[in-house]
């Protein structure tokens, strides 16, 4: 029985980035896929690295050399540590789910079978006003979806005919097939598809539904759109998405809010930003200024002193949720026409302004 350490070509003080080059060099020259390469000498090499790459593996070999591989780990291919599988012949992920589901009911270790299928999530996006945003809303929704059938109460069939024993697989809701694989033979566990694991089917199915305990229909609901809600935030509402196969629970519902475009507002953050004109004179004498909020009502500002042109306004709580401000951006306006009395006066300011300076 060879030494891993051998035949990775290393010494026992070898550092992780050793083994770790060792194995991709030795790796590459003998994978099946190339020419001169040894599936036999690959899978010595793979496992040699599983166990040399891992510390406590590589302590516990350091220790007892190969003998561990057999000891915790019997009964399991490759003893406790030594998996030394080569999955790159694996196309179907659900081929290795069901190879291992058998292997391990093999060892009295039963896996879980889902009967009847969950119903489907649903996503549904909403338009709302950036003041609907700022104040909340009850949205009320209409929508298309597989709901349960009224006839046989979503069960899939008459109640009162009731079940009677799946004779395909005698009740047991499964049944036991051969299998080929890349491992070897295999004889595995699958559900019955005839009661879909149920070990029952109904005497007499529900023909409004086809047995599968739902039909297409229409589903109402009203979501609570809290104030501050942003554009794209989605809200989940659990149990209101498609009804699930023979009551085996509904889906949920996803709804994405879309915030419409304000022509005045802009919402950045909690902040609410606008823009207002005001008359230079206005500024330099330090008036207050009219403006609305975003639920229309109307406020005065007041210019502070030295303020400079182009500059924002902030007003506490006017923003989208009590937080948040509104914010104002100023865009001074000057006169297009000066008749010579306002330019002496402009003058005349221009001088005293020199002089404070």
């Amino acid at each position: 029985m060879s030494d891993y350490y051998d035949i990775l070509g290393i010494k026992k003080t070898a550092t992780k980035e050793e083994i770790k080059k060792a194995y991709r060099s030795l790796a590459h020259k003998y994978h099946p896929d190339r020419p001169g390469g040894s599936a036999e000498r690959f899978k010595e090499v793979s496992q040699a690295y599983q166990i040399l790459s891992d510390e406590e593996k590589r302590q516990q070999y350091d220790k007892f050399g190969r003998a561990f591989d057999t000891g915790a780990g019997a009964g399991f291919p490759g003893g406790a540590w030594g998996w030394d599988f080569d999955f790159s012949g694996v196309e179907d992920a659900s081929e290795l789910e069901d190879i291992f589901n058998a292997f391990f009911e093999g060892l009295g270790i039963k896996q879980k079978r889902r009967t009847y299928v969950r119903g489907a999530d649903l996503e549904l996006v909403s338009e709302i006003t950036l003041e609907e945003a700022k104040s909340g809303k009850v949205l009320k929704l209409d929508y298309g979806a597989l709901v349960e059938c009224k006839t046989c109460g979503g069960v899939g069939y008459q109640s009162k005919a009731g079940l009677k024993k799946c004779d395909y697989c005698g009740g047991r809701g499964e049944i036991r097939e051969d299998r080929n694989s890349f491992f070897g033979q295999f004889s595995r566990v699958v559900t019955c598809k005839h009661c879909r694991g149920a070990g029952q089917i109904p005497k007499e199915p529900c023909a409004a539904c086809d047995a599968s305990g739902r039909v297409k229909g229409k589903r109402k609901a009203e979501i609570d759109i809290r104030p501050g809600v942003i554009d794209g935030q989605i809200i989940k509402v659990k149990g209101i998405g498609e009804a699930g196969e023979r009551q085996a629970g509904a889906g949920d519902l996803y709804l994405r809010v879309k915030v419409k475009p304000h022509p005045i507002f802009e919402r950045r953050g909690n902040d609410l930003y606008r823009q207002a004109e005001i008359n230079l004179l206005d500024v330099l004498l330090g008036k207050e200024i009219k403006t609305t909020t975003l639920n229309g009502k109307e406020i005065k500002v007041k210019i502070p002193p030295g303020f400079e042109l182009g500059g924002e306004l902030r007003v506490k709580g006017e923003g989208i949720i009590s937080e948040g401000d509104l914010v104002i951006h100023l865009k001074v306006t000057t006169p297009k026409h000066l008749n010579s009395k306002v330019k002496k006066i402009l003058e005349d300011l221009e001088g005293e302004l020199g002089k404070q300076g």
